[in-house]
């Protein structure tokens, strides 16, 4: 005997299909002429997924919040009502959750609504002995995936600390490492299968020991990164506020200074060998996917869902294209879509900025007085102790104008008329300084020009580069100075000597006048001696032979002598 409506799960009158994602209890088969509503709207909409927050914002919150917890607390929780209410007894008792929200009836309700919304998914009914209490007898429920993750994050939020939070600068040189394990660990694979095949046990192991190293590389940049976001976001919310005391404008200054700005360099430092590294594996990114492909837990990893098809699994980070892109990016900026390391530098100088501009506010000649704080706080507490007639007067004290003290210059074309008052007559815009302070010169010093450590240590490293090319240019022309005509200089070298060739001929006054000329950084000295007209000096270069008529050309490496720029420093 078979009771098809004692089957269905109770659902409000207003329900007319199973909430999606959700499967019909018992055995009884879904209608097929009734699509889900995850059919009818278009792939990708997101609607149905974010109806799963619905809960954290409703009325009864608090007793959703506690049944949540109950189907996320354990692995595969399978929970009827009863139990449930149970468990809700105990905390209505402590007063977690309202009264008279552990009745039976109500979690009832509350499960069907958690249903409907997609966090639960309706299961097995409860065993029954006998026809009447299988009538009786309630849908069990299980937690839906997406639903564990929402209550997961929920609860990460909810006991998140208020502060800042610690950046792990330790990661960074991990991810470099990584990486250049990932490369070492991929070319021993390539080795071991063309030595011994595929399916060898050294090239098996070799698989296993890639699929840790990848799964670990993009674990470490997940927490950095995100230790990153949520360090940023918090000093955005704190660094433009005028109501800091000065306490907390010289706490938020020492992490600034000293903090940030250690953050930056650390990421500046690992990003270029990390960039290296990640061109390296990108262009054999085929190969490295198929050896993920092709390792432990390869078969269960789940293909290309076809249209209507749910995929089996999700992937583990790092065996996707997809993923790859993603991290590439983080270090990698493309046209019109910076890296995440250049919003990083743009970051740290805004916040040093915007400290800097809240220094000069609070403790700047030009700025309000730091004293003024305390006098706004006393008059509020004035305020908050008055009666109304009280707090008309005081207002009327602090803050009141009345015609009797309207007080303003007379402009210098200004036409006085005696048929008009002066209240009718014409407004004159006072300065801020004339109208916070009395003054009329004008507010604070000169501003300063801010220091940029970032932009400092750019050109530091910019100017370093230039040294190099130029030191290796000299070096290049006095390996070729016995032999000009037959080199092959570079253009770094030409250009060099291109400028010194223009000093030493303005240093001639005639065609039979010598002339010479020396960089004092290197020691580079070019001379041109005058030779008998047909004579023609040869220089060889990449881009092509430079020719000299009636001169030659004599080149010379001696002692500096302008001290080296590191032993200046």
């Amino acid at each position: 005997m078979r009771n098809d409506d004692a089957e269905r799960p109770p659902q409000s009158s207003g329900d007319s299909a199973p909430a999606p994602g959700t499967r019909p209890p018992g055995n009884a088969p879904a209608p097929a002429e009734a699509p889900s509503a995850a059919a009818e709207e278009p792939a990708g909409d997101g609607a149905d997924r974010l109806r799963l927050y619905g809960y954290l914002t409703a009325p009864e919150r608090r007793t959703y919040l506690a049944v949540m917890r109950l189907f996320t607390s354990t692995l595969m929780a399978d929970l009827g009502a009863g139990e449930v209410a149970a468990a809700l007894a105990g905390a209505e008792r402590r007063g977690e959750i309202d009264a008279g929200e552990s009745r039976l009836e109500v979690v009832v309700d509350r499960l069907e609504q958690l249903a409907r919304w997609g966090n639960l998914v309706p299961g097995r009914r409860e065993p029954a002995a006998t026809i009447a209490e299988f009538t009786r007898s309630r849908v069990r429920y299980q937690a839906a995936k997406l639903a564990v993750r929402i209550q997961r994050d929920a609860e990460d939020v909810l006991s998140v600390a208020e502060g800042a939070r610690e950046v792990s600068r330790e990661l960074l040189p991990a991810i470099e490492r990584g990486l250049a394990d990932i490369e070492s660990t991929l070319g021993e694979i390539l080795g071991a299968e063309q030595g011994r095949g595929p399916q060898a046990a050294s090239a098996r192991g070799l698989r296993e020991r890639l699929a840790q190293q990848v799964t670990t590389l993009f674990l470490q940049h997940e927490e950095f990164a995100a230790a990153v976001r949520d360090f940023y976001a918090y000093l955005g919310s704190v660094i433009a506020r005028y109501d800091l005391a000065p306490a907390e404008t010289a706490g938020f200054k020492h992490m600034l200074l000293e903090y940030v700005e250690l953050i930056a360099q650390d990421v500046l430092r690992h990003s270029e060998p990390v960039v290296l590294r990640l061109g390296g594996l990108n262009r054999r990114r085929d190969e490295l996917l198929a050896r993920l492909d092709s390792g432990p837990g390869g078969d269960l990893a789940p293909r290309p869902a076809r249209s209507g098809q749910t995929e089996l699994m999700e992937r583990a980070p790092g065996r996707r294209a997809a993923d790859w892109e993603q991290l590439t990016g983080w270090f990698v900026g493309r046209p019109g879509r910076p890296s995440e390391v250049d919003e990083l530098r743009e970051a740290t100088s805004r916040a040093i900025t915007a400290l800097f501009a809240n220094v000069k506010r609070v403790t700047g000649a030009g700025g309000v007085d730091p004293g003024r704080r305390r006098d706004l706080v006393k008059l509020a507490g004035w305020f908050d102790s008055a009666s109304p007639e009280t707090a008309h007067d005081l207002y009327a004290a602090a803050f009141g104008l009345f015609s009797a003290r309207h007080l303003a210059l007379a402009a210098d074309d200004d036409a006085p008329d005696p048929a008009r008052t002066w209240p009718q007559g014409k407004r004159i815009d006072v300065e801020v300084n004339v109208r916070s302070r009395s003054e009329r010169a004008p507010g604070g010093p000169a501003p300063r020009i801010s220091d940029d450590p970032l932009g400092r240590a750019a050109l530091l490293e910019e100017e370093e580069r230039r040294r190099g090319r130029r030191s290796a240019a000299v070096g290049e022309l006095a390996a070729a100075r016995g032999d000009l005509a037959g080199a092959r200089l570079s253009s770094d070298a030409l250009e060099v000597l291109c400028e010194l060739l223009t000093l030493a001929g303005a240093d001639r006054d005639g065609p039979a006048d010598q002339g010479s000329a020396s960089d004092a950084a290197t020691g580079l000295t070019v001379v041109l001696e005058p030779r008998p007209r047909g004579r023609v000096a040869r220089i060889g270069s990449e881009l092509g032979a430079l020719e000299l008529h009636g001169v030659d050309v004599r080149l010379s490496v001696e002692d500096p002598l302008l001290p080296d720029a590191e032993g200046a420093r």
